[in-house]
């Protein structure tokens, strides 16, 4: 038995010891610059090795030497804060922001760019008033650039008289950065809500990122439509008073969306489309809450809206896209 488990003893020494250093290790990779990630690769090899000799002589010394060097990169890790006030790139220099009046949300910030190019605008920042007895559609638009199984999520509101916003949670780049999965696990990346114009944020995916956008009505009742943009504009004045990490697991464009559906319905379960969010459609499907008719496979064929979008032009662009 004491054999048994102290060979136990050493297997759970191992994984988290390499778990640990592997861990601590990517974190320094992203958030430090030589020469003090090479420092800090340094002082985790020193822990790890005094760790592993002392161990020898003693297993709880070993244990605590592990502890105190978990506890240091812990500490500092706990120091990267996310902030507000860094150089941003353009198109997330602001945050939507809300101010609610009874039925009325007035948004501020709403991007409403005049894309000429994949990197180059006319730059507008707008605010609308919305009346959320007038709220009458939910629509999700999938948009892949590479792997099917990946998609960005955004989610438009509809108001009559042919009127829609979009809500997109993205990273928050700062001026020349670029997104890489790695980054998004340790903390390099703020989470900002984007509230756009479908003539901005659509169509600079289907018609200069070229990407593979699809449109998605989602089936809620009046008031389940009303929650769901509510819940939009809590995490619009969340984000305000206090910046937030983008994560690519936690904090994501889908399980953001996910998050603010379970206000609505608070027993959604989790599913596949969540991690794999080109498969959010079929998840929707399952739930019931996919709107159109016809097999899932006829309503992706006719969700895709690339084609209607590079064809329409900016004044008619919503309903050029929802056509037919």
């Amino acid at each position: 038995m004491a054999r048994m488990i102290r060979g136990l003893d050493r297997v759970l020494f191992a994984l988290a010891a390499a778990g640990g250093a592997v861990w601590a290790g990517l974190a320094m990779f992203v958030q430090l610059a030589p020469p003090l990630r090479w420092l800090g690769w340094a002082a985790l090899a020193a822990a790890l090795i005094a760790a592993v000799v002392l161990r020898r002589r003693s297993r709880m010394a070993g244990w605590l030497v592990l502890a105190l060097a978990a506890g240091a990169v812990g500490l500092w890790y706990q120091t990267i804060r996310p902030r507000a006030d860094r150089d941003w790139a353009a198109d997330v220099a602001h945050g939507v922001t809300a101010r609610v009046q009874g039925d009325t949300v007035t948004l501020s910030d709403i991007r409403d760019f005049r894309w000429s190019a994949l990197d180059r605008a006319e730059e507008r920042w707008i605010s609308r008033s919305y009346d959320l007895s007038q709220l009458e559609t939910v629509d999700m638009f999938t948009s892949v650039w590479s792997n099917p199984a990946i998609a960005h999520v955004l989610v438009s509101f509809g108001f009559s008289g042919g009127d829609h916003v979009v809500f997109s949670a993205e990273i928050r780049r700062e001026q020349g950065e670029v997104f890489n999965e790695l980054g998004g696990f340790f903390r390099q990346f703020e989470l900002v809500l984007i509230a756009a114009t479908e003539q901005d944020i659509v169509r600079l995916r289907t018609n200069y990122r070229k990407e593979e956008v699809s449109l998605f009505p989602v089936s809620l009742t009046p008031d389940q439509r009303r929650e769901m943009f509510m819940a939009y504009v809590g995490l619009a004045e969340r984000l305000e008073q206090r910046p937030e990490f983008y994560n690519t697991v936690t904090a994501n464009c889908t399980t953001v969306v996910w998050r603010i559906a379970r206000m609505v319905y608070p027993d959604l379960p989790l599913g596949s489309g969540l991690m794999l969010s080109g498969y959010l459609p079929d998840y929707l499907n399952r739930l019931g809450l996919l709107g159109g008719q016809g097999s899932l496979a006829e309503r992706r064929a006719a969700a895709r809206i690339d084609a209607r979008a590079q064809a329409a032009t900016e004044a008619d662009f919503s309903t050029a896209i929802r056509a037919p």
